[in-house]
């Protein structure tokens, strides 16, 4: 028996690879499924099943395509409707798989049809189980993002559901059985967890606060319900993406990955209202970038932050990238969702400079000049980390403008000031400034290196830290 977790960490995703005796199963696969496919035929395996935890609300799985490929069949938990051909198996359902079996065990609450996967060894005992986004290492799925999809579901509905799940089933199992979860440290699935990707049931029961056997269902569900803030507004769409299905992932790869001269570029950004954009790092772009684009770094958590910011999933996506990236920048727009990206800049940004093109740039300071400005006490700070990292320790005097949030954010700048921007390591600072560069918003001065550079200078005033409880 062979188990691999296949963990992506721009996601914070984790995939599995289980093989047995010749037959192969994944579980919750992103959706480029070539890797997939040649690690089973790297072993001689058949691909037998493609397993789902449940309808991914933060990625496009690649179940559809997968199956389509490899003759595999997809096995969703009770009360599933997918809108293609798949098997919705019974709770308590047992599959074989070369040597060992999986049982289905239903357990709603993160969705209605949420299953986990309970693994059985050549020898017919309990070795691990696949628990999705019911189960985290630290934390369970937050139970506030079926109610998007399915009006008459609420948070404390899908919340009992899943307090009832985990105390009546999850926590019956065996100690020993090693925990498979389907996100790790960084996932807006859950609130805060654990930067593990693994760990032992009897571990988990524990130290995770949910599995608490004196903890009530009352209690339990305040306490899974605090510290919550909206989801990603592209949730519900990739919901129905893997409900009904999608374009073949080497449609949208053969589209988006066109090379385009400036002039080509140029005319596209025109005639198609594109979205421009720019994938270097943070400081790279601030040198000089195509007026209105906006900088999305590769290097970060690069899909989260398009679906995050970009409305429309069917927006037109014009890119401008590293061409040795190219195909990487478009898979992971559309692991998320974003199938229109329809081109890059062949020659990046220094062709467009070279050609006579108008250029844009933005001011940026390092932490140091940032300090000596601070002492003067006459400037205004905008912190654009999450919420939770503002409460938790933030520079005196500055204004939280949460990148997560910003058109609200937007409302509390007043555009005849001047504002220096931080985050927590220079990223999204940028990210924010080239946004509202684009609406018009001309007197943003980004802090290169963010709150860990300036409080390493020492010489400004933060608050005294306070541990979180939620990292949303």
């Amino acid at each position: 028996m062979k188990i691999e977790q296949i963990y992506t960490g721009c996601l914070a995703q984790g995939a599995y690879y289980i093989e047995s005796n010749g037959e192969a199963i994944i579980i919750d696969p992103l959706r480029e499924v070539s890797p997939y496919i040649q690690k089973a035929d790297r072993s001689g395996a058949k691909i037998k099943y493609v397993l789902e935890t449940h309808f991914h609300a933060d990625f496009v799985s690649g179940h559809i395509d997968l199956a389509k490929a490899t003759g595999a069949t997809i096995v969703y938990g009770p009360t599933a409707k997918p809108g293609f051909e798949a098997h919705v198996a019974a709770d308590g359902e047992i599959l074989h798989v070369g040597n060992i079996t999986i049982e289905v065990v239903h357990t709603p609450g993160h969705t209605m049809e949420s299953t986990c996967f309970l693994l059985r060894d050549e020898n017919g005992e309990p070795n691990s189980i696949f628990t999705g986004d019911t189960l985290f290492i630290g934390d369970v799925g937050r139970p506030d993002l079926a109610q998007k999809v399915i009006a008459e579901l609420t948070q404390e509905k899908l919340a009992r559901h899943l307090y009832q799940s985990l105390h009546n089933k999850i926590m019956t199992l065996p100690d020993h059985l090693i925990v498979y979860p389907g996100h790790g440290a960084g996932s807006a699935c859950g609130k805060n967890m654990s930067k593990e990707t693994t760990d032992t049931l009897g571990n988990q029961k524990k130290t995770n606060y949910a599995l608490q056997t004196n903890l009530t269902e009352d209690a339990f569900v305040k306490e899974v319900l605090t510290g919550l803030v909206a989801p990603p507004q592209y949730f519900p769409a990739n919901v129905l993406m893997n409900i009904q299905g999608y374009t073949s992932i080497d449609t949208v790869l053969k589209k988006g990955t066109q090379p385009l001269s400036v002039a080509a570029f140029e005319a596209a950004a025109n005639e198609t209202e594109a979205v421009i954009i720019d994938t270097r790092s943070a400081q790279e772009f601030a040198k000089g970038f195509i007026p209105n684009s906006i900088n999305i770094g590769i290097d970060g958590s690069f899909a989260p932050w398009v679906g995050t910011l970009i409305p429309d999933i069917r927006q037109p996506i014009l890119l401008v990238a590293d061409p040795a990236m190219v195909e990487e920048v478009v898979t992971r727009l559309a692991r998320v969702g974003y199938d229109e990206a329809i081109g890059y800049l062949e020659g990046g940004f220094e062709l467009w400079k070279n050609a006579g093109m108008e250029t844009d740039s933005i001011e940026s300071i390092s932490a140091a000049e940032f300090a000596s400005l601070y002492e003067d006490g006459k400037i205004e700070v905008l912190d654009v980390r999450k919420k939770s990292e503002y409460d938790s320790e933030h520079i005196i005097g500055a204004i939280n403008a949460p990148l997560d949030f910003i058109n609200d954010s937007m409302l509390l700048i007043d555009k005849t000031k001047t504002y220096y921007v931080h985050c927590a390591g220079g990223y999204r600072s940028m990210v924010f400034i080239s946004i509202l560069k684009a609406r018009g918003f001309e007197n943003l001065i980004d802090v290169a290196g963010g709150f860990k550079a300036i409080k390493e200078i020492g010489k400004v005033a933060v608050t005294d830290y306070v541990c979180p409880t939620t990292m949303l």
